[in-house]
């Protein structure tokens, strides 16, 4: 049985894949990597609506993964913990592991 601790802490790392599990807010980790972004970069770089695009990023900000500032009208948004980077390149290698593996079961067929 899971001790107290440890479940809130499952909790806790289960709430931050939840804020990452979705593909605009991957684009969004994805455009942030180069550094912070005002949300109107943010929307044109992913092609969405700046509403559905500050929605997605007031989830990522309450998550602990994104900061931001605002500069006159502009919120400027950036990583708080760019070590999530680190996570998207662990996914990266379980894709192309997938390909290996496939490319393997396609040779026995």
């Amino acid at each position: 049985m899971l001790s107290k601790r440890k479940q809130l802490l499952f909790e806790k790392q289960a709430e931050i894949a939840k804020a990452i599990a979705h593909p605009l807010r991957i684009a969004v980790v994805n455009i942030l990597k180069d550094g912070e972004q005002c949300v109107c970069d943010i929307a044109e770089h992913i092609g969405a609506e700046r509403s559905n695009v500050s929605r997605h990023l007031s989830v990522m900000v309450n998550a602990g993964l994104l900061e931001y500032r605002k500069e006159g009208l502009k919120v400027i948004y950036k990583l708080k913990t760019p070590c999530i980077l680190d996570f998207f390149s662990c996914v990266s290698s379980v894709l192309k592991q997938q390909v290996m593996d496939n490319e393997k079961l396609l040779k026995v067929l």
